[in-house]
């Protein structure tokens, strides 16, 4: 993967200032917080969009397909022209929690073949670090009253641009490449489980919580210090990396980890909520793979 990964807060407002700004997404989202929008119109960027991630950047939810499989892709391409995505023109996308939501959004479009698709480094925290306004919209408005309507895009997606697996496909991969678990490491050992049907992890997979992928301000460690970070869990070595979480999501934040360390993934979008609904499907515990 060698397209450009984040854009730095500067690197933004210069864009926004150029007269020529980039489509900005916020993908406001959080386990257990439904009140994405809200936080939205409470103060996002000026001329951020709103995405729902459950809505928009999902299919409906299934044992077979997990929390969150991929959307169909006409209604992917249908929301991402009611952003505003145009051909050649590039997106920006950020939500408030080190970009492990918004990660979702930049993975999507990339796979769905949008070329310039970036993370603001930092999250929504980076911005107001900086001191840089933020729009707000009078509570029951509905999108923000100082954010006119996007002008419709004419994007035309194409699946295929990053790699995907199943669940057959992330068992074989345990054992002949590198499975990463995204999640908290609490839950790959199977101490608790808050939301999928099983605890555990997929036997063989390698614990690399996404947590760890940022420095304490939210932005991404630096590419040598995560290099080393996948290199010490057998990415150097591995002819093929795949990654699963929960649902993936926080999947595609360490996607885009690695890819910033130098390293190419494959993701398992059914993950460990598709994985633990099938009976069928062994579930190992423990801080090692198997």
């Amino acid at each position: 993967m060698s397209a450009r990964v984040t854009t730095t807060v500067a690197e933004l407002r210069e864009l926004i200032d150029s007269g020529q700004p980039p489509v900005l997404l916020d993908v406001r989202r959080a386990l257990g917080d439904p009140h994405g929008r809200d936080h939205y119109e409470a103060g996002h960027i000026p001329g951020a969009v709103y995405v729902d991630l459950d809505r928009e950047l999902a299919g409906p939810p299934s044992p077979e397909g997990g929390r969150h499989p991929l959307p169909d892709l006409a209604n992917l391409q249908a929301a991402a022209r009611s952003w505003g995505l145009k051909e050649g023109r590039p997106v920006v996308v950020y939500d408030d929690l080190g970009n492990t939501a918004a990660a979702r959004a930049w993975w999507l479009l990339r796979w769905a073949g949008v070329p310039e698709v970036t993370l603001l480094d930092g999250a929504l925290g980076a911005w107001r670090a900086a001191g840089l306004p933020l729009e707000s919209a009078p509570a029951g408005t509905g999108p923000a009253a100082n954010t006119p309507e996007p002008e419709p895009g004419d994007v035309v997606l194409k699946p295929g641009g990053l790699p995907v697996t199943d669940a057959d496909g992330a068992a074989q991969l345990a054992f002949t490449g590198l499975l990463l678990d995204a999640r908290a490491g609490e839950r790959y050992r199977g101490e608790q489980e808050p939301v999928d049907p099983r605890a555990g992890h997929v036997p063989g997979a390698v614990s690399a919580p996404t947590g760890e992928n940022l420095a304490a301000d939210g932005t991404f460690l630096p590419p040598e210090v995560l290099r080393k970070r996948f290199e010490d869990s057998g990415a150097g070595e591995a002819a093929v990396i795949g990654v699963y979480c929960g649902s993936g999501v926080t999947a595609a934040h360490q996607i885009a980890a690695l890819a910033i360390a130098g390293f190419d993934a494959t993701l398992f979008p059914g993950s460990w909520s598709a994985w633990s609904a099938d009976p069928a499907r062994p579930a190992a515990t423990g801080p090692l793979p198997s």
